[in-house]
Formats: structure tokens, sequence, C-alpha cells
């Protein structure tokens, strides 16, 4: 068995231009885009990237999936830890956050390469502080803030289980 077949690959062939658009005009909005989130069979295995300024509601969008999703207990960011893992029924995942990776070798003593090469649902936030290491996202998330409460969200897909996610939530 080769080092291949343990990890995705870094760069899978692209869909066609898969982008959906939508306005949050408040918390409870965000709220229910992630219960919708959370009943895509296809999350499971998922690698979902946010974008946006500090403040844009990253963080709240990921509480509100791993809630739905059924994560019990306290959810914290992992701003200083780097990364959180949650449990929910039948389901692993890891909370990224990226914002302070500042050294690659911190990538490889992490353990994050194995991570990212097993089952489970991965959200980053701050992708770009790691691009050079994180495989490609399944489906990115731009969040803008538009004021005190409203958000505009772009998605995008950017594999073909993306693709699969995005047709699932318009669906």
């Amino acid at each position: 068995m080769t080092a291949a077949d343990h990890h995705r690959p870094i760069v899978e062939s692209a869909p066609q231009s898969a982008v959906a658009q939508a306005t949050w005009r408040s918390e409870d909005d965000t709220a229910a885009f992630a219960r919708q989130l959370a009943a895509q069979p296809l999350l499971a295995n998922a690698f979902i990237t946010l974008h946006g300024d500090l403040g844009a509601g990253k963080t709240t969008l990921v509480r509100h999936l791993l809630r739905a999703l059924g994560v019990q207990g306290r959810i914290k960011s992992p701003t200083y830890a780097v990364v959180e893992p949650h449990e929910a029924p039948d389901l692993h995942i890891w909370h990224f956050d990226f914002y302070r990776f500042n050294d690659p070798r911190e990538w490889e003593d992490a353990g994050f390469r194995d991570v990212f090469a097993s089952q489970g649902l991965k959200l980053a936030e701050w992708p770009e502080k790691a691009a050079a290491l994180i495989p490609a996202a399944d489906v990115a998330i731009h969040i803008e803030a538009l004021d005190e409460d409203a958000r505009q969200v772009t998605l995008r897909a950017h594999t073909p289980l993306g693709l699969r996610l995005l047709q699932g939530l318009s669906a």
C-alpha cells in the first residue's frame, strides 16, 4: 500500500463552476443554514473552509453546525489550540483555526496529515494560513458582514463531493 492510498489527493479535478449565494439576515438564518448543511449525508467526510474577516461569523456558523450534528458540551474556538476535535453520533469532527498558524513544522508535529487522511468532517477557519499544506476544500464558505446582523454568504464547490453537497443544499 502506498502513501497515496492513505491520503486524499491534494488536487482533485474541479467540477464545473458551482457557486451558491445567500443573505443571512440574522443569527437565526445562520442556524437554519447550519441545520440544512448538517442534514446532508455527504457532509460526514467533507472538508469545508470558512473565509471572512474577524467577526464575520465563521465560528458562529461552526458552533451552530456542531450543535445541529449532535455535539454535546462546550464548543470552544480552536484559536490557540489550532484544532479542537469533536464527537457526534457516528461522526468524528475536527475544527481547525489556522489564524495563529505560522510554522509548517507544526503541521507534521501535530499529526494533521493523519487527521486529513482519516474519515470525518474537517472544518477550517483561516485556511489561507496553511494553504500549501491542506487539501482542496470540498466547499469554501465565504462570509461577509453587511452590518451588525446581516451576512452575505458565498459557497463555492471545489471538488465533485463539494458539488454534490451544494446540489443537496439547493434541492
